[in-house]
């Protein structure tokens, strides 16, 4: 058998693993050892921001899981720095002092943030932003301190402040600069920009020269050139960063700003390579994604033995990764007097629109507020296209054309990236389509990695479909629906249910052309939801279409006994119901009570035919444990009783809990209230989170401790009890007029967006009225406890507990 070749890679990081899987694509020959610095497997770093706004986890933007490694027979060191190479008797050695021997090593240690040679600057709470400890300690530090300020105006100084304004901090951007973005954007589209972040809650310190960072042991301001200063608890560093090389110096490497290495990615020394961050290719270090990816292609082919051009430098482009805010920048994109620039602004709209010529070839473009044509002026740029009368027409829309839009990742060249943050060429995608016969965005992202990430090569990703498929392409691939009765989604659903006045689920199916008669039990609960949420006063609730837990109004265990969850207001109780519950668990023999997260008793055991019996004896509200409702309402002792306290928690929490329990949400939905910034009560992963401070309250939306655990997002901030309740009841009722049947906020947050939620809740007065109408009148249309209906029912109780069998 032939002896594989042995290839040590120095990086765990995007550069060195997109390298190390375009290689095993390419060839099978290759025994592979990875030596990671950092003690994760491989993530995605350009989606730091989205892990400190909330949006993403950890586990979110892992791009290759461990168990990746061992299934491809990668022998994977985490935690683990190679301090040299020894190119005399090849091998790389370790800080642990092991040894790896190599036939080939790839250098990708990547780059270090740049901290500001500046007094102070070792002082406690000043950081760079880099990695997941850097989001980490960010997180941290928001729920310690609210000033906060960031140095650097460029891409990652303004995903890293929109991040800590996000968290709830008071944020301001000190940049040297004028304007915002300098290296990627002319000072229009930086105005632009700037006062839409100035809307989204950041401050700008622009001209401002930092000359020492102020403070004791921790840092407590900047103190500027011109004798100015700022008051800040918490300052990040975000001014540029500087190629890793001290293993390649180590080594004995060429080395200028960057390791240096040529048209193949070689380095100085055979058989050594170097990509990503920590190169200098023709004098140039890079610090976007997309030359790293272009880089790794023409590494792994050279690797593998396949034919392959030289790589020649990139052309960069740029995209900003915050919410609500479209800019993007490619080639040049300041006047020069050799240059000649087409623009359109557009003040209403907030648009703008700069494509720079230079010798009439298209050298360059900015776009504002609409980034439509990102993709084809991208290629365009790196083509050196020359600009037409044609192309003109279509870039402007000057031509009067109504037509649809030309396909432009057709004409991509198979080697050009689609998908930026995985770096996914059209080459990868189309293979993939024609090979495995994928239809749909979600098969092409499962199979490629493409737009697994932010998202925002989605639209070129269908293209790629439509391109490929012709006419056997849907956008979104064939239509579904929410189950396969039928093939009308939750909102078409919704609408007929109004236009035409439909009141039950079997008249739902018959005039809606139900595949099933009876439906299904993905369908039958979620219509049984939509009724009674568009008819509150007058709907009778399907006792039949919904789950077996609801139905039973408590929770089925593996061996058949059920769980019953008394409520507990805010969590608080009486000596009184305690001994309810101690002689109901005796009388029927419970074998175990337990203590909930949510602050409630949980009672497990009791049989099928005893439960009407203990909820009677009980005599106590259910807690809902068992339904798409408000469940738990978690709170601190508050003001009342802890020396911290600044508002009466306990208090809110019970008065919530009691205001909006007993109707039914799209999914269970969790409360908690803290009466101050501790959050003792753990608001930052409830549907709804509360936290309470000197001037009022804090209100959170969309967390999530479960499965896929989520940050809560800060939505407002309100002085009075009223606002809060008012607020909350506007938040509850669009997630249960807008959000998919099952669909926790955590999801339908991130679905629909923050910006959405809160102008359409906070922003617009009268339609905040109008949500709060509507949820008085599903409050008011509440029955009695589904429990007293089954007791107080002898029909239903018979048909539930006696001789019918019951269809779980």
């Amino acid at each position: 058998m032939k002896r594989k070749l042995q290839l040590v890679v120095i990086g765990n990081g995007m550069a060195g693993m997109n390298a190390v899987e375009q290689l095993m694509k390419l060839t099978d020959s290759c025994d592979i050892t990875v030596i990671g610095q950092e003690p994760h497997p491989n993530y995605n770093r350009i989606m730091l921001s989205y892990v400190l706004d909330g949006s993403k986890t950890m586990d979110d933007i892992v791009i290759n899981p461990r168990a990746w490694y061992d299934e491809a027979g990668i022998t994977l060191h985490t935690g683990t720095t190679a301090t040299r190479v020894d190119t005399t008797r090849r091998v790389v050695v370790m800080d642990n002092g092991h040894e790896v021997g190599y036939d080939r090593v790839i250098i990708a240690t990547g780059s270090t943030p740049f901290i500001l040679p500046v007094p102070g600057a070792d002082k406690q709470g000043v950081i760079g932003f880099r990695s997941i400890e850097d989001c980490d300690r960010m997180m941290e530090a928001a729920k310690l301190y609210k000033k906060a300020a960031v140095i650097g105006g460029g891409l990652l100084g303004l995903e890293a402040a929109k991040g800590l304004v996000q968290l709830g901090m008071d944020v301001t951007v000190v940049h040297l600069p004028d304007f915002l973005m300098e290296r990627q954007l002319d000072e229009k589209a930086a105005r632009m920009l700037q006062t839409e972040l100035e809307r989204q809650g950041l401050k700008f310190a622009l001209g401002k020269q930092t000359q020492e960072l102020i403070g004791g042991e921790r840092v407590e301001g900047l103190r500027f050139s011109d004798g100015t200063e700022l008051e800040a608890e918490f300052v990040v560093m975000a001014v540029g960063i500087r190629p890793n090389v001290e293993l390649a110096r180590a080594s004995e490497l060429a080395v200028n700003r960057g390791i240096v290495v040529d048209d193949y990615i070689r380095t100085s020394a055979p058989d050594v390579y170097a990509v990503g961050e920590c190169t200098e290719h023709r004098g140039v270090c890079y610090g976007l994604v997309a030359p790293l990816f272009e880089q790794g292609a023409v590494l792994a082919k050279g690797l593998a033995g396949v034919e392959t051009k030289p790589y020649e430098g990139s052309v960069c482009s740029t995209k900003l990764k915050v919410s609500g805010v479209d800019v993007f920048s490619t080639g040049l994109f300041l006047e020069t007097p050799e240059c000649v620039c087409v623009t359109f602004h557009d003040a209403w709209k907030g648009t703008y629109k700069k494509i720079v010529l230079k010798d009439n070839v298209i050298a360059g473009a900015v776009l504002f507020g609409n980034i439509d044509d990102a993709s084809k002026l991208e290629r365009l740029v790196k083509q050196g296209a020359e600009m037409t009368e044609e192309l003109y027409n279509e870039l402007t829309g000057a031509g009067g054309c109504c037509g649809t839009k030309a396909n432009a990742a057709a004409d991509f060249a198979d080697d050009d990236i689609v998908c930026g943050c995985n770096g996914v060429t059209k080459k990868m995608i189309v293979d993939a389509i024609t090979e495995q016969g994928l239809t749909t965005l979600d098969e092409v992202k499962a199979c490629t990695g493409a737009s697994r990430s932010c998202g925002g090569c989605k639209p070129l990703v269908e293209q790629l479909l439509q391109h490929v498929l012709g006419d056997g392409f849907e956008a979104g691939g064939s239509k579904q629906g929410i189950c396969g009765c039928t093939t009308m989604s939750r909102d078409e659903i919704v609408a007929a249910i109004r236009e035409k006045g439909l009141r039950s689920t079997k008249e739902i199916m018959n005039v809606l052309d139900w595949k099933q008669e009876e439906g299904c039990s993905k369908c039958r609960p979620a219509l049984n939801y939509y009724l009674g949420m568009i008819w509150p006063q007058t709907y009778q609730d399907e006792k039949e279409s919904r789950f077996v837990n609801e139905r039973m109004n408590a929770n089925i265990q593996k061996d058949g006994t059920y769980t019953v969850v008394p409520r507990m207001y805010g969590g608080m109780t009486t000596p009184a119901e305690l001994k309810k519950i101690a002689d109901v668990s005796l009388k029927y023999n419970v074998p175990l009570v337990k203590m909930t997260g949510g602050q409630r008793i949980d009672i497990v055991g009791v049989k099928k035919e005893d439960l009407p019996s203990v909820w009677e004896e009980l005599d106590m509200p259910s807690g809902y444990a068992y339904a798409k409702s408000l469940r738990t309402v978690k709170t601190c002792v508050g003001a009342t009783y802890c020396r911290f306290g600044t508002q009466d928690s306990m208090g809110m929490g019970a008065l919530l809990e009691r205001k909006f329990e007993r109707i039914d949400y799209p999914a269970k939905v969790k409360f908690a209230v803290n009466g101050c910034p501790r959050n003792c009560a753990e608001s930052c992963t409830k549907d709804i989170g509360i936290v309470g401070n000197d001037g009022g309250w804090e209100i959170y939306i969309g967390g999530n401790g479960g499965i896929k655990a989520r940050l809560a997002d800060l939505l407002c901030k309100v002085k009075t009890d009223e606002e809060l309740i008012e607020i909350t009841a506007a938040v509850l009722q669009h997630y249960r007029e807008t959000a998919n049947y099952l669909e926790r906020t955590s999801d339908w947050v991130e679905r629909i967006g923050l910006e959405h939620i809160h102008k359409t809740t906070v922003e617009d007065a009268e339609g905040r009225k109008q949500l709060v109408a509507r949820m008085d009148e599903a409050l008011s249309s509440r029955s009695e406890e589904p429990w007293q209906q089954v007791i107080s029912d002898k029909g239903l109780r018979d048909k539930m507990f006696g001789k019918v069998v019951f269809q779980q």
